[in-house]
């Protein structure tokens, strides 16, 4: 992994979301992502962390939600008026739950969708290689249907869709769902090649807390939609709740609050 620079590329202050114009589900969210880095962003089913995501893509309309104060800053600049498409074409993919893939199209024409947000005159004829590197299996099946792949395929398939767009952020949610241990390992270790080697920064929403720390080098706690934790994963992991709430580590809760720099 990168040493990632002090620049933020992503800055949350202060974020509230409502569903319904009733349902509050961020209550106040601060939370910031260093160019380079792989932040994992972790907390209880409900606690906000995907509605997060949502917020930050500007597709929170899409399922009744809308921001009501805070504000949201990408690559330096406002995210406020920006549409979700804009936002891609900026430099920010987000590869959402449940891997959202177009099962009717060919591992290919998949990829090739991602194009669409890079510049007129280039071909997405690089990166396309780029991600049959990382990914070998989807080379070997790239004129087969997507929807005959299986989960991690398809998840690799979702990860190889951001590379395609050559993003500056990737918001990752759940990567590891519904997969078989020995597939985490695969996708998380290429997750790791790939900021380290290309220099992406990683915004990761995870339940599997142990890999989420295996590669983020910070890392936010977040409950009924706030952040109560934050620090270094190096620090985190050695926090008795973080361990017995997160790593299946039993102990002393000690104080859950707490906040290291």
């Amino acid at each position: 992994m990168k040493s990632p620079s002090n620049e933020r590329i992503l800055e949350i202050d202060g974020l509230q979301v409502e569903y319904g114009g009733a349902v509050r589900a961020l209550d106040g969210l601060s939370i910031h992502v260093k160019r380079g880095a792989v932040v994992a962003l972790l907390g209880a089913n409900g606690a906000g962390k995907s509605t997060t995501l949502k917020a930050i893509t500007n597709v929170l309309p899409l399922e009744d939600g809308a921001i009501r104060a805070g504000t949201i800053r990408f690559d330096g600049e406002s995210t406020a008026k920006v549409t979700p498409d804009q936002l891609v074409k900026r430099g920010m993919f987000h590869v959402m739950e449940g891997r959202r893939i177009f099962s009717e199209l060919t591992v290919l024409e998949n990829l090739q969708v991602a194009g669409f947000a890079l510049p007129r005159q280039e071909s997405p004829k690089q990166t396309l290689e780029l991600v049959f590197e990382y990914f070998p299996r989807l080379s070997e099946r790239k004129n087969g249907m997507a929807g005959y792949l299986s989960g991690g395929e398809q998840q690799m398939l979702a990860i190889g869709r951001a590379l395609v767009a050559k993003p500056k952020l990737i918001l990752l949610d759940e990567p590891s769902l519904g997969l078989a241990p020995k597939l985490v390992e695969e996708i998380f270790s290429i997750i790791t090649r790939i900021n380290r080697e290309q220099g992406v920064s990683m915004l990761l929403v995870e339940q599997n807390a142990m890999m989420a720390f295996s590669v983020a080098s910070h890392a936010y706690v977040i409950e009924n939609g706030r952040s109560v934790l934050d620090g270094l994963t190096t620090n985190l992991e050695r926090d008795p709740a973080i361990r017995e709430l997160y790593l299946g580590v039993q102990g002393d809760s000690g104080q859950r609050r707490r906040k290291y720099r």
